[in-house]
């Protein structure tokens, strides 16, 4: 008499083995979408700095008045605070 083969079922080992690869390759695509979007925020901060930019306005206008720009800094961060 021939004995029926049982269905050929993944051990635990290859569930194990499969799991990781799946978050290995989760944790890949989170890393680079985290690295696109380093990039798109990078370009837009060099972009802000340029001349006559937001970004580069403000870092001049610090780097003149250290004190009243921490003292505005200061009661934006009160303003923000009290909202919530």
């Amino acid at each position: 008499m021939e004995m029926p083969q049982a269905a050929s079922r993944p051990g635990v080992a290859e569930r194990v083995i499969d799991v990781a690869t799946d978050v290995s390759h989760t944790i890949g695509e989170v890393a680079g979408g985290l690295r696109a979007a380093v990039d798109r925020l990078t370009d837009a901060i060099d972009d802000a700095r340029k001349p006559g930019r937001p970004l580069a306005t403000v870092a001049a206008i610090t780097r003149e008045a250290p004190l009243a720009s921490l003292f505005v800094a200061f009661l934006f961060g009160v303003a923000v605070a009290r909202r919530r």
